[in-house]
């Protein structure tokens, strides 16, 4: 990695992205020899960083203070996209067992969601918690091959799912997206952001969120990603989107941030593809990447929207 600063890794391709570069930081490397990283998640109360390596099917851990890596937990059913909820815990989708859980504190797992009218899912990819404690899911067809999950045939449509944390129902949110992937909700809860994967060029829509809580607006491409492949993202407290980017050529792969009106601001250059990203850090200001084979990280003058 870079050894002069400002890192050139971080691009600025909008004069608003300089107030978020932290000219004094560069992308570090922090973990390497994995097959396929994906869903960091922060866990602040223990300063650790946990995500999936899929192939292998564990999950990892890198502790702040120390710099070790770890086996967080193996095998771990082909897990994908984690987060946390309102209460701290633990929710992961998994792709080998077609459901989405929760570690409970105590290390116990509850099974959340694994099917929806009779049929099993088809391997769930990426979670989001919203503030009421609803729990939000896609679930496209992705891990249902032998590399990252078990070869099966898909039940269900690829659908966005919604779980309620009262009676633990599950309900549609959106069916219009062929293989939806990575999703975020706005700062203000407002809008849910989702990658949609079933079309080409891959792009970003953004549906708006009922003022009930439980069901979606229509939805509108926010971003077309051109050559570019988005996966995972999350947002910060001004509401920029900083997403997973790679797939097109090698000048493309890293994270690529937008402003919540779809603009390109920023890109941070990586040697691999980046999945999907979190924030964390003491202060928030943290940018962990999962990345291929590796885990990045960088410090930057914003803070993600906190879990809880």
């Amino acid at each position: 990695m870079s050894t002069r600063y400002p890192d050139p890794a971080v691009e600025i391709l909008d004069p608003r992205f300089e107030r978020y570069r932290a000219r004094s930081a560069a992308v570090e490397q922090i973990a390497t020899g994995f097959r396929w990283a994906e869903g960091p998640v922060w866990f602040g109360d223990q300063r650790t960083l946990v995500w999936s390596d899929i192939p292998n099917e564990r999950m990892m851990r890198w502790d702040e203070e120390t710099g070790a890596v770890s086996v967080f937990r193996k095998p771990s059913n082909y897990a994908n996209g984690n987060t946390r909820d309102r209460q701290g815990r633990l929710v992961t989708c998994e792709h080998g067992t077609r459901r989405v859980t929760r570690t409970e504190h105590d290390g116990t797992i509850t099974v959340l969601a694994e099917g929806f009218e009779g049929k099993r899912l088809n391997s769930p990819n990426d979670v989001v918690v919203r503030s009421d404690g609803s729990i939000w899911f896609t679930d496209p067809a992705f891990g249902l091959m032998d590399y990252e999950g078990y070869r099966a045939k898909a039940e269900l449509p690829t659908n966005v799912y919604r779980l309620d944390p009262a009676t633990g129902a599950l309900d549609v949110v959106i069916d219009s997206i062929v293989n939806p992937n990575g999703l975020a909700f706005s700062p203000d809860e407002k809008t849910l952001y989702v990658v949609d994967c079933g079309k080409s060029p891959r792009s970003i829509r953004a549906f708006a969120v009922k003022d009930s809580g439980r069901e979606l607006g229509e939805g509108r491409v926010l971003i077309d990603a051109g050559p570019g492949t988005p996966d995972g993202f999350r947002c910060d407290e001004d509401g920029n989107l900083w997403c997973g980017w790679g797939m097109g050529t090698a000048e493309l792969d890293g994270v690529r941030v937008f402003s919540p009106t779809g603009e390109p601001l920023g890109h941070i250059h990586l040697p691999e593809r980046c999945a999907n990203v979190c924030f964390g850090g003491v202060k928030r200001n943290r940018l962990f990447m999962a990345a291929s084979k590796s885990v990045y990280a960088l410090y930057v003058h914003t803070r993600g929207v906190p879990y809880f």
